[in-house]
């Protein structure tokens, strides 16, 4: 997957886009990418997602990448979060946190507001608390969109 990401990431980058994570499904056949624009430009609409798999398409066939279907999307709302710059990018928002192992008071989990990263360390404040936790120790992180609440139960 890395020797993947080698070709499609300076290829996204030309286009103006980034790569935010790759998948592999279905023993390799379908092949999911999602893309965003660097720094927050604005998002991503149909028309890029059909642009960039028209360009990975081309790149593909280039060099020999096998696959049966080929899906490019936005990250959602709950983009994953994996380089430090995406830490630092999204500072002052949202987001869920877990570590591979627990930590030294036992949590794996924690949900707060991203501070932003340095020299290898994610900042989350934590209940009023900063925790500084190791890039690499951490297994999954999303942001946490902030949505409306709607009661479905309230009668009009």
């Amino acid at each position: 997957m890395a020797a993947l990401a080698d070709i499609v990431e300076p290829t996204l980058a030309g286009l103006g886009f980034e790569l935010v994570e790759m998948q592999l499904s279905n023993h390799g056949q379908l092949l999911r990418i999602f893309i965003d624009r660097p720094q927050g430009g604005g998002g991503i609409n149909v028309e890029d997602c059909a642009s960039v798999s028209r360009h990975l398409m081309h790149l593909f066939a280039v060099e020999g990448v096998e696959y049966d279907r080929l899906e490019v999307s936005s990250p959602g709302l709950d983009r994953p979060l994996r380089k430090a710059q995406d830490f630092a990018r999204f500072a002052g928002h949202k987001a869920d946190v877990r570590l591979r192992v627990p930590d030294a008071d036992g949590r794996k989990r924690f949900s707060g507001i991203l501070r932003g990263a340095k020299d290898g360390l994610a900042v989350l404040e934590v209940d009023g608390r900063q925790m500084a936790l190791e890039l690499d120790a951490i297994q999954r992180a999303r942001l946490a969109p902030d949505l409306p609440q709607r009661n479905l139960h309230k009668r009009r």
